[in-house]
């Protein structure tokens, strides 16, 4: 019975351990971008500060059941409260870096000492052989539980701050376990300080609510009216006196003051350049805002758009003040929604359309660096009728003029016609754009929407100069193997907001 509360606690604790590691990635992910740079990071630090844990166990004298038990009380309230602490080094301390550093160290070395004073329990009643063996057994087994679990129910049903707390009672569950079966050897007054852990987890779990409201309003100083983790992205929209944002893991996509602009200036040269509209693909916008741009061309008979979180597309088609801003494209009959990775759409897609629209987040990430890659841009030339033509948002030429050109380049690398263009929104600043076919552009603007605000022939025209500082630059060509765009990403933007 000993022996197996033991392993089960083992189990349990291997889960715990690669969840608050997973979290502490997530979180700076959704944070600071490069996913690739802050898991490695973490994980780095993580399996040195076990390493430091499992050797200064060694020194744990006296009764290690007791040792062991507060340190699960340990890493229940480090653990349980990690996600809410880095939250709130980010949006008030600003000191995001050195919270991360300590908690992932604190929480690392706690962990390392948990296995070999299990070992060291059981080993009075197994051979060493046996027991190691046993105890790694469920430590692994934990591990790929933890992995499944953590995208696929923790992340989108929980949300950050309540999964850690969940596991944070996880660990204080397993104090109790330790306790219960070593109660006759162990002081009872350790019973009422589990209580007090368990009380103390309880009390931040009832507050998440008002916690988390706080920290979205210090991070976008506005009404939140969504915030919702999917297993893709964190999805927020705030919005007050009728001015609306949408936010991707914290970096906004729009502005709904002037979120016309950017949207006029990315469809509308597109839609000029071809003489047929039949059939349009639309890569991301799950906002269904260029969807609304592109509707406004009678002739348009068929727009299919690949997005791969289906919890953006069915946000924007379900509520209400969304749904206004983008006049219900997507209960348009003309429009197919598939949800899928764009990649894999595309090696498997037979169609050919006559514009393909790429709206995806910025490059700043290895995951959304590969959609803005040669291999990719070849792809979408593949799919691209006779004179047909895509554009791709570009990121902007001023802030991070690099990684502008970086796109420009690697489209001309496809030895496509190419043309690249920028406009100014007052949201994000100057923004640019690369438009490219397998022939000549020919521009018919006399079909334009009558409604737009902003977008025309004469504004097109000044478009297309870019001033000194914006100007044509050198840069490497975005492969699927090599990853320039990313680093001139980041340095770019870094530039102006570090």
């Amino acid at each position: 019975m000993r022996e197996s509360v033991l392993l089960l606690v083992t189990l349990m604790i291997s889960i715990s351990g690669l969840v608050y590691e997973l979290l502490e990635g997530t979180v700076s992910s959704y944070f600071l971008g490069d996913s690739v740079y802050h898991f490695s990071l973490v994980i780095g630090i993580f399996m040195s500060a076990m390493g430091i844990g499992a050797w200064a166990s060694r020194y744990i004298r006296g009764d290690i059941v007791k040792a062991f038990i507060y340190i699960q009380l340990s890493l229940a309230l480090i653990g349980g409260f990690s996600a809410a602490v880095l939250f709130y080094a980010f949006a008030v301390l600003e000191s995001y870096d050195i919270s991360l550093y300590i908690e992932t160290v604190a929480i690392g070395v706690l962990i390392g000492m948990e296995i070999p004073l299990i070992i060291r329990i059981l080993q009075q009643r197994y051979e060493l052989k046996m027991n190691i063996s046993n105890v790694l057994t469920a430590d692994y087994i934990g591990a790929l539980v933890a992995s499944i679990l953590f995208p696929v129910f923790f992340l989108p049903h929980l949300g950050l701050i309540e999964t850690a707390l969940f596991f944070g009672a996880l660990n204080a569950f397993c104090a109790l376990l330790v306790w219960r079966v070593f109660r006759k050897r162990v002081d009872k007054k350790i019973l009422y300080i589990i209580i007090s852990v368990f009380f103390i987890i309880f009390a931040g779990w009832m507050r998440v609510s008002l916690f988390t409201s706080y920290i979205q309003y210090k991070l976008y100083n506005d009404n939140v009216i969504f915030s919702h983790n999917t297993p893709y992205q964190n999805i927020t929209v705030t919005g007050s006196k009728g001015r609306i944002k949408l936010f991707i893991n914290g970096a906004l996509q729009f502005d709904s003051i002037d979120e016309y602009r950017y949207h006029e200036a990315l469809i509308h040269p597109a839609m000029s350049a071809v003489f047929k509209r039949d059939n349009i693909l639309v890569i991301g916008g799950g906002d269904g805002l260029a969807l609304r741009e592109i509707l406004k061309y009678p002739d348009v008979k068929s727009v299919t758009l690949v997005d791969i979180d289906p919890e953006m597309t069915k946000l924007f088609s379900t509520n209400r003040l969304l749904r206004n801003l983008n006049k219900d494209s997507f209960l348009d009959k003309r429009v197919k929604v598939i949800h899928k990775d764009a990649w894999k759409f595309l090696e498997m897609s037979k169609s050919l359309y006559n514009v393909i629209v790429v709206d995806l987040p910025d490059p700043n990430n290895p995951s959304l660096g590969r959609l803005y890659s040669r291999k990719f841009y070849t792809m979408i030339l593949n799919h691209l009728s006779k004179g047909g033509v895509s554009v791709v948002q570009s990121t902007s030429p001023l802030f991070a003029r690099k990684a502008f050109w970086c796109i420009v380049h690697t489209v001309e690398a496809t030895k496509a016609v190419t043309l690249p263009y920028h406009t100014y929104v007052p949201s994000f600043g100057e923004w640019g754009y690369t438009l490219f076919g397998n022939m000549p552009f020919e521009f018919d603007f006399s079909k334009l929407p009558k409604d737009l605000k902003y977008f025309s022939a004469k504004e097109f025209d000044i478009m297309q100069h870019f001033p000194k500082d914006m100007s044509k630059t050198d840069t490497k060509v975005n492969t699927i193997f090599e990853h320039p765009l990313l680093k001139y990403y980041n340095k770019g933007w870094e530039k102006w907001y570090r």
